[in-house]
């Protein structure tokens, strides 16, 4: 039985991960498939013909609609840093996360936010993750909390985003039947710290191109 969606493992980095990301679904990452094959199924109410065009944000980037179902949510904890790279590089990284929630959990055609935000080793990962689910034919209902978000400069244009991440409120649901398993208590193995590389594109986006994280790491656990 599927628990919840669990966090990305930079472990699981394979060149078998690096499945087509253009039609993506679910998974809590069971390692890497050898499928490159469209990936069926999906809940029908999330489904979406093809994706917005991107749109000009306040900084002049034209940027990728990114929108999760109802019943999906991510929460960021940390209001701005005060540091406007800081907040740029968060900002970004928020968007990236989204990216990845809105490719496992949305059936379509394509996912253009996840290539916009991910890049390298982090887009391996993606597909690996997302791919188990699919082969599950799973998804997950429920709220996905990021806290203890921090910023470290690595060098120019590449910097480090550490932070916390709590799914003990996400709920695996049965693509073939629709029902959401609420039964499933929250245990430390919901919990992880997750530690990203950042690298700033020609674009002005800071990309997230490489992931580690540690499940179950008490500094997290709450």
């Amino acid at each position: 039985m599927i628990r919840r969606p669990a966090l990305l493992a930079a472990a699981a980095f394979t060149a078998a991960a690096a499945l087509s990301l253009s039609a993506c679904g679910g998974g809590d990452g069971d390692g890497g498939s050898k499928d490159s094959e469209k990936i069926a199924g999906a809940d029908s109410g999330t489904q979406r013909d093809k994706s917005p065009s991107p749109k000009a944000s306040e900084d002049g980037i034209n940027r990728p609609e990114i929108k999760l179902p109802k019943d999906v949510k991510n929460v960021f904890e940390g209001g701005k840093t005060g540091d406007p790279k800081k907040d740029a590089i968060l900002a970004d990284n928020e968007r990236w996360l989204d990216a990845l929630i809105e490719a496992t959990v949305v059936d379509s055609g394509d996912h253009p936010a996840l290539k916009f935000y991910g890049s390298g080793e982090a887009l391996l990962s993606a597909a690996d993750y997302i791919q188990g689910f699919r082969k599950k034919n799973m998804s997950f209902v429920g709220t996905i909390r990021y806290y203890d978000r921090e910023v470290t400069f690595l060098k120019e244009g590449v910097a480090a985003v550490t932070y916390c991440k709590d799914g003990t409120k996400t709920y695996p649901k049965d693509l073939k039947t629709g029902k959401v398993d609420r039964s499933i208590e929250g245990s430390a193995s919901d919990y992880a710290f997750v530690n990203t590389r950042v690298q700033k594109n020609d674009k002005g986006v800071w990309q997230t191109d490489s992931i580690t994280s540690i499940t179950g790491s008490k500094k997290c656990v709450s």
